[in-house]
């Protein structure tokens, strides 16, 4: 039954009667928010993993990196040497640390790895000398061969002796690059008890220039062109007799040679130092060498220049013919024979080609060079030399 409402006329609804449902449930609802709450927690999820895989390409592709960077040498353009010293039973752990301390290697840690992985062992003990432009695996090699028991002398100068200059530009170039005089130099090659104990140390190089007789300087010749290191505690007489030595050194395998083709080590450096200076190519020193035999095989002056601009003790470009006629025994153009002696340290090649001249069947007599082309011309006759000469001065 239905009770008419006082105001408005209209029925009211019974008190137990249910409204209709226009909704979803309670559990439809509960249900939905759980797919939303999932499908988010899975977003979430997913960028974390994706920025978790994103961090470990790029710390894997950083630590990659680092690694690479840390084998790589500390310094490719460094040139000092750097003294280490590795104490006795010294782990590798240690070791690393000592190179990383010196700055030798960027990190001590990735060498240490490094030396695991790849099984190097055998590290001794003792100084070693490095230097920051070497690469791990050089380090490595060089820590495995012996170190020396007392710190290597620190290099406190060099000496370039070049192929081709004279005792007194030796003496020059000592007085500008090290602590030395040059008025020491020259003293201390001239010093006759000095000269003495070389030869009685170097018999089979010196034993020929220390009889000769007017002889400027009896170590002309026999100061080897190569670099030499200057010590702080170095004396002259140290530096000079390493630089005999180096002769000595470099001319054992030839004097037997020498002996053989009847040449004093005196007349061998002799004609090489003339060799030096009148050729350039190995090829035309030999052939050079072999004018030179050729004169004094018939007792010919061999005419050399550098030998009258040694005995002027000057350098020319041209020379005069008063210059040819200076009062020395070194001057070859009045002189036949060798001479007293080297007129400058003469190049191992220069020393071999008179050693093995070239062209000698052929007769050559005379050679003049064409400064412009460098080409060098040979002739049987002081004619054809004469024309030749013409030739290229036209």
């Amino acid at each position: 039954m239905y009770l008419k409402e006082q105001l408005g006329g209209h029925p009211l609804k019974n008190a137990d009667q249910k409204e209709p449902v226009n909704q979803k449930t309670a559990e439809e609802r509960q249900y939905a928010e759980r797919r939303a709450e999932k499908k988010a927690a899975n977003k979430i999820v997913y960028w974390i993993i994706s920025i978790l895989i994103a961090l470990v390409i790029i710390i894997g592709f950083m630590g990659y990196r680092f690694v690479q960077s840390s084998l790589k040498p500390y310094n490719t353009n460094a040139k000092q040497e750097i003294t280490v010293q590795i104490p006795n039973g010294s782990t590798n752990k240690e070791i690393a640390a000592i190179l990383q301390d010196k700055r030798l290697i960027r990190n001590a840690s990735v060498l240490n790895y490094y030396v695991k992985t790849h099984n190097f062992t055998d590290f001794q003990a003792g100084y070693h000398v490095l230097k920051q432009s070497m690469s791990l695996d050089k380090i490595i090699a060089n820590l495995q061969k012996e170190g020396t028991p007392t710190r290597p002398r620190d290099a406190k100068g060099k000496v370039l002796v070049k192929e081709g200059v004279t005792l007194e530009q030796i003496a020059t170039a000592v007085g500008k690059e090290t602590k030395f005089s040059k008025a020491a130099f020259m003293k201390q090659v001239q010093d006759k008890k000095f000269l003495a104990s070389l030869e009685k140390k170097y018999p089979q190089l010196l034993s020929s220039t220390m009889a000769k007789k007017d002889v400027r300087y009896h170590l002309e010749g026999y100061l080897f062109p190569a670099t030499y290191e200057v010590y702080k505690d170095s004396t002259l007489k140290e530096l000079i007799t390493e630089m005999v030595k180096t002769t000595d050194q470099n001319l054992q395998p030839y004097y037997a040679t020498m002996k053989n083709k009847k040449l004093s080590v005196q007349q061998t450096l002799t004609l090489a130092s003339l060799v030096e200076r009148e050729g350039v190519t190995a090829s035309d020193r030999q052939k050079i060498a072999g004018v030179f035999f050729n004169r004094l095989d018939i007792d010919m002056p061999i005419q050399s220049d550098i030998s009258v601009m040694y005995a002027l003790n000057t350098h020319k470009t041209h020379l005069y013919n008063k210059d040819t006629k200076v009062d020395s025994p070194y001057n070859l153009y009045v002189h036949s024979g060798y001479g007293p002696g080297p007129f400058n340290s003469p190049s191992l090649q220069s020393i071999t080609a008179v050693l093995n001249p070239a062209d000698r069947d052929q007769g050559y007599l005379y050679f003049v060079a064409n400064l412009k082309t460098g080409k060098v011309y040979y002739s049987k006759t002081f004619e054809q030399h004469t024309d030749t000469t013409s030739s290229i001065e036209d």
